[in-house]
């Protein structure tokens, strides 16, 4: 398993070391594991003068997945679009063609007091949320600012995705939901943007493909209403890449933290590039105190995604289980009197239970 390794700014790097451990644990235990480290995000800038290095994108093509932990800083905030951090982020997902974001929403039992929610709404909660990652309006041109002919500014971005990429997306999202509760929720803004339209009219077709699984469709406004009201109605939500941006973050806090959230972001064939779904917090980074479970949780769907080795995601996970079983809490997951321990200390916490 040959596998890049990009800390990246702010807390990334403390976390990511967390991750490593379990790696190497596994590593002792006989998995052949290589990893090589690059700089991504404002770690590459001050490297390389670009967010994205050439030789960062070049390891990372040639390992069988990539670890991140996450980019930006305050530092970097007035450099030019081209140098900032989340440049870096995006460019790897498209160098990658990484177009399909899984991140799973999951309420561990021991957690269920932490989330912003009544116990009874979360209680049980098992979501997994695929977002398009390398179209929409993120991607989309033409995009930038312009002065009109009556001389005022206007800043413009393009929304849209091809038949392809909506296909693509949507196969992964029903046969996600096949190896689940077999219901998949596909949501959009139909009733305004034709893009939206043209995304329905697709996976209503590929939905054929799959008469198992209950298809059901919502507009994004009722989806972020309903993550709130009942999260539990949904099994796995399909949806493009800025309005899974959006839902995957409110449905972190279901969860009671967003520390607690993996993701996988896949390409055709299960090469992944594998990241906590939270950002580099700069403000506390080098304090120990970052939570470093989603990184270590994004390493278990790694094993299980892009490696095949569910015995090895499934070890993780129930480490993780077994070290909150056993009360351990980093500060954003800790209830009221509760003992907090720092980021090196769950990492080591984890390993012990691995």
């Amino acid at each position: 398993m040959k596998i890049a390794v990009l800390p990246g700014d702010g807390i990334g790097p403390e976390i990511v070391a967390q991750a490593v451990k379990v790696m190497e644990a596994l590593r002792s235990d006989g998995l052949s594991i290589e990893m090589e480290y690059a700089h991504i995000g404002g770690a590459g800038y001050d490297a390389a003068g670009d967010p994205l290095p050439e030789a960062t994108l070049k390891l990372s093509k040639e390992s069988d997945a990539v670890l991140l932990g996450a980019v930006g800083g305050y530092q970097y905030d007035n450099l030019p679009r081209p140098q900032r951090p989340e440049q870096g982020l995006l460019r790897i997902r498209k160098g990658l063609n990484l177009f399909a974001n899984l991140r799973p929403a999951l309420v561990y039992p021991e957690l269920v007091s932490a989330s912003s929610l009544k116990p009874e709404l979360v209680s049980g909660l098992d979501i997994m949320i695929l977002r398009e990652l390398t179209g929409d309006i993120y991607f989309g041109q033409p995009r930038g600012i312009r002065t009109l002919d009556n001389g005022e500014r206007q800043g413009f971005d393009t929304m849209h995705y091809s038949e392809s990429e909506i296909r693509r997306v949507a196969h992964v999202g029903f046969q996600s939901a096949m190896k689940r509760n077999k219901k998949l929720c596909s949501v959009d803004k139909a009733n305004v943007l034709d893009t939206s339209m043209f995304w329905r009219e697709i996976v209503t077709e590929v939905a054929k493909e799959y008469p198992e699984v209950e298809l059901s469709h919502m507009y994004v406004d009722n989806a972020a209403m309903q993550l709130v009201r009942a999260p539990k109605q949904f099994d796995v939500i399909l949806t493009g890449n800025i309005f899974g941006d959006i839902l995957s973050d409110e449905a972190s806090m279901l969860t009671g933290s967003i520390g607690m959230l993996p993701s996988a972001s896949l390409d055709a064939n299960n090469k992944g590039l594998y990241e906590p779904c939270h950002g580099s917090a700069p403000d506390i980074a080098g304090k120990n105190i970052a939570n470093p479970l989603a990184t270590i949780l994004s390493v278990a769907m790694m094993m299980r995604y892009t490696f095949a080795r569910e015995d090895l995601a499934t070890r993780i996970e129930n480490a993780v289980r077994k070290t909150l079983q056993q009360g351990h809490r980093t500060g954003d997951i800790a209830e009221a009197g509760m003992a907090k321990i720092g980021t090196v200390e769950m990492g080591d916490a984890v390993v012990a239970a691995l």
